[in-house]
C-alpha cells in the first residue's frame, strides 16, 4: 500500500471489488454504541447482511474487525468525514504552528493528543486549547476562530450542497445533524489502519486489496428513491422497499431494526452497485492536493 505522494492517475484507476461493506459510525460517549452498525454484501445482487446482528459494537471492535476479519477485496464505506476543511484557508488550523500538512498527519495528531483516552474517543483533542478555537462545542462554546454561520466546509461538502444535500461542517460538534464527533473518533481508527487498509483518495488504490472510502448514507437513500427528510428508515417493510428499488433482495429478518442498521444495509447495497463505476473514482474537482488534505466523499461528482 502506498501513501500520500502518488499521482492523480494512480488514485483513480478503476478496480473490481468482490465484497462491499458499510459502517454507520458514532462519536458518542461510552464504550459501546447503538449508533454503530456494520453491513456486508458478498457480491453484486446479493442480499445485505448485518455483521454480528444484535451485537452492540464498540469502536475498538470495529477496528479489530477491519484489521482481522475483513473479507479480501472489500470496498468499505464509512459514514464520517475523513478530514477537516483545509482548502479554504490553506490549513486545518490557521495560525497554529502544529497544524498538520495533510490528512494522515491530521489523523496522527488526533490519535496522539487523545492517546490515553479510552474507547477511541477524541474529547482531549476537542478540548485542546488551540484546536478548540476552531470548533463549535456543546454548551454554547464557539471558538474565536469558528466563523459565524454554518462553519467551514471542505470542497467535497460544497459539492454535496450543490447536489441538494445538507452537509454540516466537521468543525461543528453541536446538533443532531453534526458528524464532527464521529469524524474525529473515526480519524483515530483511520490512523490505526495505516499500513493495513488503503483509504481513498489519500492512498493509491491497491491491486488487489481492500479499500476504505468516506460515504454519505443519504446518497444511498436518494438512489433508492427516498425523498429528502425521510431517509431514516426504522421498519423492515420500508427498508425492503428501498432495497428492492436498488434491485436487491430483502434483508434477513431482525429481532430489532433501527435507522443505523438500515443505513448500513442500504449503503452496502448501494456500494455494490456503484463501487465498480470508474467515473466515481475520478471526480473532476478532486485535485492531488485535495486528495491528500481534505479527501472526498465517494459518489459525489
Amino acid at each position: 500500500m502506498s501513501g500520500g505522494t502518488v499521482s492523480a492517475t494512480s488514485r483513480t484507476s478503476p478496480r473490481r471489488f468482490r465484497h462491499f461493506a458499510a459502517i454507520d459510525w458514532s462519536g458518542a460517549v461510552g464504550e459501546r454504541q447503538r449508533g454503530i452498525a456494520v453491513a456486508l454484501v458478498s457480491g453484486a445482487g446479493e442480499a445485505p447482511q448485518l455483521v454480528r446482528p444484535g451485537h452492540i459494537w464498540s469502536r475498538a471492535e470495529v477496528l479489530h474487525w477491519l484489521l482481522t476479519d475483513l473479507p479480501t477485496d472489500t470496498l468499505v464505506g464509512m459514514d464520517l468525514g475523513a478530514a477537516l476543511p483545509f482548502h479554504d484557508q490553506g490549513a486545518y488550523f490557521p495560525g497554529w504552528a502544529e497544524s498538520p500538512a495533510d490528512a494522515r498527519a491530521l489523523w496522527a495528531l488526533v490519535d496522539r493528543i487523545a492517546a490515553d483516552e479510552p474507547h477511541l474517543a477524541a474529547n482531549r483533542f476537542v478540548d485542546h486549547p488551540e484546536v478548540a478555537r476552531h470548533l463549535r462545542r456543546p454548551g454554547g462554546r464557539a471558538g474565536d476562530l469558528f466563523p459565524p454561520g454554518r462553519g467551514r466546509l471542505r470542497v467535497t461538502e460544497e459539492h454535496q450542497r450543490a447536489a441538494g444535500l445538507s452537509p454540516v461542517s466537521n468543525l461543528n460538534l453541536v446538533g443532531a445533524a453534526q458528524v464532527g464527533k464521529a469524524s474525529l473518533t473515526g480519524m483515530r481508527v483511520l490512523h490505526r489502519l495505516s499500513g493495513h487498509l488503503s483509504v481513498w483518495p489519500m492512498d493509491q488504490l491497491p491491486a488487489p486489496g481492500s479499500v476504505m472510502v468516506e460515504i454519505y448514507t443519504t446518497l444511498a437513500a436518494r438512489a433508492a428513491g427516498i425523498q429528502p427528510g425521510r431517509s431514516k428508515l426504522r421498519d423492515a417493510v420500508a427498508l425492503d422497499a428501498a432495497l428492492a428499488a436498488l434491485g436487491s433482495p430483502a434483508h434477513s429478518p431482525l429481532a430489532r431494526l433501527d435507522d443505523h442498521q438500515a443505513d448500513a444495509l442500504l449503503a452496502a447495497v448501494w456500494l455494490s452497485i456503484v463501487g465498480n463505476d470508474a467515473n466515481l473514482w475520478s471526480p473532476p474537482a478532486l485535485t492531488p492536493m485535495l486528495a491528500i488534505t481534505e479527501g472526498w466523499t465517494f459518489g459525489i461528482v
